[in-house]
């Protein structure tokens, strides 16, 4: 009686695991996707060594993610259908036909968090109910500013580049933002091209230039362009940040 017990226990278990996992999972379970990959992942999977970052089931599927093939995370179930991305339209400030970066309105941004730093230009985002073009995680450029190199695979760390790199992680990371657009969306790596403003209203990639942390990134055509010229040419004036002397 004993022995008979024992397989039927054993059988039960392995019909319970079974319906388990065909049953799948609902868009609120947590998995984890990289900084960089497009796949997503347990939270105890080899993958995440360098990043891990939380997001969604839902979200994950939202955005195109595909589960690892090595941890073999969990998938949503077969009767409830991907989430659609929101349908609303992107805040470009060129559409708008703004001239100031001020006249911008907050509340037709997309919110995000920015979950990490790459250097003065440069952040990553998790967003929040991410709209069609925009995935949950995205890195931004920053549009209009370009802050002294420290990451950059050939060159070496230049001047002021560390004190940049510092003024925006301390002025971002961990922070709730929030996003607005211009002509282009993304530039040629693919990153996404934003206006990053914080909650008190200001944008954060005029900071940069009017503190000396960057200089006004001409190379390309953007809204604000003339504005951000003025701020480069009043901290140039007050020697601001990388305008100061040599110390």
């Amino acid at each position: 009686m004993r022995k008979k017990f024992s397989v039927s226990g054993l059988t039960l278990f392995f019909l319970l695991s079974v319906l388990a996992v065909c049953r799948g999972t609902d868009v609120d379970t947590m998995v984890y996707v990289t900084n960089t990959g497009r796949r997503y992942h347990r939270e105890n999977c080899s993958s995440l060594r360098r990043s891990r970052i939380p997001i969604s089931l839902g979200e994950a599927a939202q955005s195109g993610y595909e589960p690892c093939s090595i941890c073999n995370p969990p998938r949503l179930s077969e009767n409830i259908p991907v989430p659609e991305k929101s349908g609303n339209t992107l805040y470009r400030v060129n559409v708008a036909e703004l001239t100031l970066s001020v006249e911008a309105e907050l509340s037709r941004m997309v919110p995000a968090e920015v979950i990490d730093h790459v250097d003065g230009d440069t952040v990553r985002v998790r967003i929040l109910n991410a709209p069609a073009q925009v995935g949950a995680v995205e890195t931004i450029r920053l549009i209009g500013v370009d802050t002294p190199e420290t990451v950059h695979p050939s060159r070496p760390v230049e001047r002021f580049g560390k004190a940049a790199s510092d003024f925006t992680r301390e002025g971002l990371l961990g922070k709730p933002v929030y996003l607005a657009f211009d002509w282009d969306l993304r530039d040629r790596y693919g990153r996404l091209l934003a206006y990053i403003y914080t909650g008190d209203g200001r944008c954060f990639n005029a900071r940069i230039v009017r503190e000396g942390y960057g200089f006004a990134y001409t190379r390309y055509p953007f809204q604000f362009m003339e504005e951000f010229r003025a701020l480069e040419r009043d901290a140039r004036a007050e020697k601001q940040g990388l305008w100061g002397d040599e110390s």
